[in-house]
């Protein structure tokens, strides 16, 4: 199988199965495959207070996002990053759930509000950035950020977030 065609049936399944959990806890939860720029579902509760998703699905340790721009300003300085001011969540309510899809169905999720994410990642940037001089060891420019696992373990199962929300 490509690896295109696997990546999006890992972003596909992950959606669903976010939108079944989401389901079991008494929310409708409507998909939109791909199809909306800043989430993927919209899960609203009996008196009709909803949230939006954001779903981030992977079947390794980490999830890759391509540009931490989206997430704060970053300024070059010669071949240095400055990060700067952190930028505002793009939708209001707006949540982002981590799956990690394993072959045996034992799936893992990761809660998390837009901006405890954000302010893990940039935290994350700017950690490693000092680590580096504040240079990109191979690729100077690069923009690219990903985030592990491991530093999502603090999140898992806090479906209490959404819950939260809706109130």
């Amino acid at each position: 199988m490509s690896t295109g065609r696997r990546n999006k049936l890992i972003g596909q399944t992950g959606e669903y199965l976010v939108a079944a959990e989401l389901s079991r806890r008494g929310l409708i939860a409507t998909t939109f495959t791909g199809n909306v720029p800043d989430y993927d579902i919209i899960a609203s509760n009996e008196m009709g207070k909803h949230v939006s998703v954001q779903v981030k699905a992977s079947s390794g340790a980490s999830w890759q996002f391509g540009d931490i721009t989206r997430f704060c300003e970053i300024a070059f300085k010669g071949h240095r990053q400055i990060v700067g001011r952190h930028k505002r969540c793009p939708v209001q309510r707006l949540v982002v759930i981590f799956v990690k899809i394993t072959p045996d169905a034992r799936d893992q999720y990761y809660i998390l509000t837009w901006r405890m994410l954000r302010d893990l990642l940039v935290k994350a940037h700017i950690s490693y950035m000092e680590k580096h001089g504040g240079m990109r060891p191979k690729t100077w420019n690069s923009l690219h950020s990903a985030i592990t696992e491991k530093a999502l373990q603090p999140y898992r199962n806090r479906w209490a977030i959404i819950m939260r929300m809706l109130r």
